[in-house]
């Protein structure tokens, strides 16, 4: 594996002195996210640096709830390991297509429904490996917790979609798998849904995920054996009809991966809002996560001249309920995929890239 370290290296210092931008790829199961492949081109065309040979698992003490892995390992193995040991990404990273590895997992930072409940990818990062634009390993946390205490750059590769440096290896937190599941549907429209959400959020329910679509509410139940039969009880008291286990599984599994038939077709907005908030009323059909805090928007992919003002009208609103909207899948994205982020914010980002990245040869646009 050293072999393939030095590889990257004279990868990386090759582009550093040629300013060729280098787009990082793993899987490539998450190539289209970000904006449009155009953006990452300078005055050279963008170098591909394939991670897909730096494979295999580090470093496993399932009793220490810690997976280490190499950043090409491909997430349906390191799924499969912990699964074989009771085990799982808490987070439930979608996959989107074959291929996905950890290191994109990380990079993206996307989670799939249990994020509410479980938290982010961030929360599990315990701590990573990156070679930076000088060619120089860096190595942030470590495999305890109590390394991780404070301030963590390891964190901030989360989400950095290549833009800070190569992330060679990452070590997660995992968790045990749910004793038990089970998930419920109910009947309701987006308001009622939205009250009645955030009403079980404040309560002590082993609610795992949630997904509003079309009228109806599917709830999902995870932890000890006791506690889902007693929220099934409850919750179907109050109208919810229990989905048969397998049904259930395909329903949950279909939106992680977004191999539903909503997500097919049109422009896919993701807006992040705080989970009390309101309904937005936007032009385009709507699904609803994360207990209220996620909302797709699905609007008309021929926009043409309009796209823009259609973009701009929906940032508008989304920031006027106190959150931000991503373009998440489209054709045209000369709107910019990313939220503008604030100045301040803007201003650190500029500085965290400028410190790993100097020559800005790491997914140049991509975010």
């Amino acid at each position: 594996m050293q072999a393939i370290i030095e590889d990257f290296r004279r990868q990386i210092l090759a582009a550093t002195e040629t300013g060729t931008p280098l787009r990082l790829r793993g899987g490539g199961s998450k190539d289209w996210y970000g904006n449009a492949p155009a953006a990452l081109s300078g005055t050279l065309p963008a170098t591909l640096l394939d991670t897909g040979a730096y494979t295999g698992v580090v470093d496993y003490e399932p009793t220490e709830l810690v997976i280490t892995a190499r950043c090409g390992t491909p997430l349906a193995q390191i799924e499969a390991l912990l699964a074989a040991n009771g085990q799982m990404l808490a987070f439930e990273p979608p996959r989107y297509a074959e291929g996905s590895t950890i290191g994109g997992v990380v990079a993206s930072g996307l989670a799939g429904p249990r994020r509410a409940s479980a938290g982010g990818v961030r929360d599990f990062v315990l701590g990573a490996k990156l070679m930076d634009g000088r060619g120089e390993v860096l190595k942030f946390g470590g495999q305890v917790m109590k390394n991780v205490a404070g301030y963590d750059v390891s964190r901030l590769l989360a989400g950095s979609m290549g833009t800070l440096g190569l992330v060679l290896e990452v070590s997660l937190k995992v968790l045990p798998l749910p004793v038990c599941e089970a998930s419920l549907r109910f009947g309701m429209s987006e308001i009622d849904a939205l009250r009645r959400l955030n009403e079980w959020a404040g309560q002590p329910l082993p609610v795992s995920a949630s997904c509003w679509h079309q009228g109806v509410l599917t709830l999902r139940l995870s932890g000890a054996e006791a506690a889902v039969r007693a929220a099934l009880l409850r919750f179907g008291a109050a109208g919810g009809a229990r989905l048969d286990d397998g049904e259930a599984a395909a329903f949950w599994t279909g939106l992680r991966d977004q191999t539903q038939g909503y997500f097919s077709g049109g422009a896919l907005w993701r807006l992040s809002v705080p989970s009390a908030a309101s309904a937005i009323i936007l032009k385009g059909e709507q699904l609803i996560e994360w207990g209220g805090a996620l909302r797709w928007l699905k609007v008309d992919a021929d926009a043409g001249p309009d796209a823009g003002a259609i973009a701009e009208g929906i940032r508008r609103s989304v920031a006027a309920a106190g959150g931000h909207a991503t373009l998440f899948r489209a054709e045209d994205k000369r709107c910019g995929a990313f939220h503008p982020l604030p100045p301040a914010v803007a201003t650190i980002n500029r500085r965290l890239k400028q410190a790993f990245d100097p020559a800005g040869i790491f997914d140049p646009g991509r975010l």
